[in-house]
């Protein structure tokens, strides 16, 4: 695998992704050497500016990031590797070198799930309607993650596309709900469905 790349002072940074939850994870700085190493090994390796010496990420704690990809980007001067991290990346225990969590964020969906866990503790039942159909309880979203769903399929089987389309989001919404209820999110469902891929 040969990568024309362009240093500056022998060095080009690396961006360090992981190949899962596409978040990036840390950034590092590699050398010919460096970069060598890690095609090798498949243990991504860095040119310490501290120590002045070769540092393959994981050698004294055990936390590796095993390589999957490198890509150059359009000017050769910067790396992007995607890794699967091994425990966390940062020397702090953190998951990332951003002190943040490493797991797949699904954007706007990601952002509803994290309003509705706090209209759940919140439980203001009387200003919220997720809070008063937590307190109703799982037989009640139940019931209604059911009723949506045939909403749906009734709309699959008309020609209007927007009502098609806003019970879709009322089912999901719901969904979303009642899988709170029951202790998990949106991300235990995809990892069942990642399992399932043949």
């Amino acid at each position: 695998m040969k990568h024309d790349i362009k240093s500056s002072h022998g060095l080009i940074p690396a961006i360090i992704q992981d190949s899962e939850t596409k978040n990036v994870l840390m950034l590092g700085y590699m050398n010919e050497e460096s970069l060598q190493k890690t095609i090798e090994t498949q243990k991504v390796t860095f040119f310490s500016r501290s120590k002045q010496r070769l540092w393959t990420k994981g050698e004294e704690s055990g936390n590796f990031l095993n390589l999957i990809s490198i890509k150059n980007d359009c000017d050769g001067d910067t790396l992007l590797i995607q890794a699967k991290p091994v425990g966390p990346t940062c020397h702090t225990g953190a998951d990332t070198c951003w002190q943040e969590e490493n797991k797949e964020n699904y954007g706007f969906i990601s952002q509803l799930e994290n309003t509705i866990k706090t209209r759940r503790e919140n439980a203001d039942s009387e200003k919220s309607y997720v809070a008063s159909l937590f307190e109703k309880g799982i037989n009640k979203i139940a019931q209604k993650v059911g009723e949506e769903a045939v909403e749906v399929v009734i709309e699959a089987k008309d020609d209007n596309d927007d009502l098609f389309l806003s019970e879709s989001a009322d089912l999901l919404f719901h969904y979303l709900i009642l899988l709170q209820a029951k202790g998990f999110q949106l991300n235990d469902v995809v990892d069942v469905l990642k399992k399932r891929q043949k």
